[in-house]
């Protein structure tokens, strides 16, 4: 053997060919050959001008624990790079002597180059099973213990049973401690590497670190590792999960919602999912609509009514689109209707109960026609979108009971109410003539009754008469005629305006201002009323 060996140690010699020199570096390591002539030619590689044999040559003295190559290896280490991260690597394979080489270092190179050290030294803990080597994880420096977590990341899914059980006993001693107060990155590290270990021994660890005060990162992993296999919580904790998912910190909540909405739905669950539709986030909130939202239940709908505010839209949308798909949801749709300052909400819940309306609307009209004639009578806006529901879902109830209030109003002669009413009554192009009529009348009544030109030009009620009269003059005088309301000055005013007219309109005035006469004799407008009859002649 000792013949094969020199020959392949022969084949380290400068005038070789790059791979072959390669090759036989691969081929000493991987064999640990370790005859005499070896480890002189392997140093003799790691200052090689080619930077391959030098990487080789590192892997090569790590493979043969060539204790002598440390000072080398530290130098390399300096430099940074590929080649630091296998000197340090190697100088781990070395044993205690490499290790403790590896520790003195750490305080005297830059702080880049630490994490190769930090690697190498957890990789070496956890092959050599040393726990006093793992302090590595609770190491002052975020980087080192970032450096050292992802390294041992790396190695779980392939570690031994005997390894994985020497790690997961190791974490259970740093964090498992009452009194253990490690530095925020340090505890989420050792969270991270527990969740990974996917070993329910590790679970009160976990649980322990999901409330504050541990730190968001921590609470974090914890939370992502326990995610693997919690199935069916227990009341302590779901509480512990319901409180995480409405943390402030969305790091923390993330993680709890997920796992809660991978929980089938169950009624030791509902109380919690409740409480989330008043969390701060909205991903929160619409995980626990998703949930609950459904339920036709006080606390639920008074959560849903609450959140009809939030300042997300779509979010809002999806709450009253819940709040439809329930009895009590609905009565509360229209009580906010009813309630709300805002005309803009007012609008956005109609357009949404206009569905819901139509399929009863017998149920909703008492209701909202209330509130729309309050609103109306008051000259408040918010009646538009209340008129809207009543009229998309029963318009001719609501043309019916309108006329009926105009009626009431006029009879109790409170006419600048019932003309608000009969404008309302005025958009619907399917009213009929009395109707017509009892707008232009109350609208004579409450007019100013200027009689320039352009004061009578931009009078509405004198429109209302003239299309009025132009096919109905008769009952349009019948009705002037027996209304005890309609005074002398009125009956002129409207006379007055049509006595320049033509035709039909002409004779209308006519008549106007002969009623006037036959009803107010003594009256001074009936005197002026005959002094512009004989105009009209």
């Amino acid at each position: 053997m000792s013949v094969a060996v020199s020959k392949i140690v022969n084949l380290l010699a400068a005038d070789r060919s790059r791979e072959v020199r390669l090759a036989a570096l691969t081929v000493l390591g991987e064999l640990s050959l370790r005859e005499s002539a070896v480890a002189p030619a392997v140093l003799t590689c790691l200052d090689d001008d080619d930077a391959e044999v030098r990487l080789r040559a590192i892997r090569a003295a790590g493979q043969l624990r060539l204790e002598q190559a440390l000072p080398r290896l530290a130098d390399r280490l300096k430099h940074g790079g590929e080649e630091a991260e296998a000197a340090a690597e190697a100088a781990a394979q070395m044993g205690v002597k490499g290790i403790d080489s590896l520790r003195s270092w750490m305080g005297k190179i830059v702080p880049g180059v630490r994490r190769y050290i930090a690697s190498a030294l957890a990789r070496a803990a956890i092959r050599q099973q040393r726990r006093r080597d793992l302090d590595i994880l609770v190491d002052k420096d975020p980087h080192i213990v970032e450096a050292a977590v992802a390294a041992i990341a790396q190695m779980i899914p392939h570690m031994t049973a005997k390894e994985r059980h020497f790690l997961a006993e190791a974490l259970l001693q740093m964090g498992g401690g009452k009194r253990t107060r490690l530095a925020p990155h340090a505890e989420a590290g050792v969270m991270r590497l527990a969740g990974l270990l996917n070993d329910e021994r590790i679970a009160p660890l976990l649980w322990g670190r999901v409330l504050p005060p541990h730190p968001p990162e921590a609470r974090a992993a914890a939370l992502q590792a326990l995610g693997q296999w919690i199935k069916s919580p227990n009341k302590e904790e779901r509480e512990r999960l319901f409180q995480c998912a409405a943390d402030t910190n969305f790091q923390v909540a993330a993680p709890a919602l997920m796992i809660l909405d991978r929980l089938p739905l169950d009624d030791k669950l509902v109380p919690g999912f409740i409480s989330l539709l008043h969390a701060s986030d909205v991903a929160a909130r619409r995980l626990a609509l998703t949930k609950v939202g459904h339920r036709d239940e006080k606390e639920v709908v008074d959560a849903l009514v609450e959140s009809m505010r939030h300042p997300d839209a779509t979010f809002r949308n999806e709450v009253m689109e819940k709040l439809g798909g329930t009895r009590r949801g609905r009565k509360a749709l229209v009580k906010q209707l009813l309630q709300t300052e805002s005309l803009d909400e007012a609008w956005s819940i109609a357009r949404f109960l206009l569905p819901h309306a139509r399929k009863n609307a017998e149920e909703w009209f008492d209701e909202l026609f209330t509130a729309a004639i309050s609103a109306i009578e008051a000259g408040d806006r918010r009646a538009e979108p209340l008129l809207f529901l009543l009229r998309e879902t029963q318009p001719g109830a609501l043309r019916d009971r309108l006329d009926q209030r105009a009626q009431t109003l006029v009879k109790k002669q409170d006419f600048e109410k019932a003309l608000l009413v009969y404008r309302v009554l005025a958009r619907d192009p399917a009213i009929g003539f009395p109707i017509r009529l009892g707008l232009a009348m109350v609208g004579l009544k409450l007019s100013q009754k200027q009689l320039e030109e352009h004061a009578r030009a931009q009078d509405p009620c004198l429109h209302h008469f003239a299309l009025l009269a132009a096919d109905h003059a008769a009952d349009v005088l019948r009705q002037l005629e027996k209304t005890a309301w309609i005074r002398a000055d009125e009956l002129y005013y409207l006379g007055f305006h049509f006595a320049d007219a033509t035709g039909t309109l002409k004779n209308f005035a006519a008549d106007v201002l002969r009623l006037l006469i036959k009803k107010f004799p003594k009256d001074k407008a009936a005197a002026s009323a005959k002094s512009k009859l004989k105009t009209i002649r």
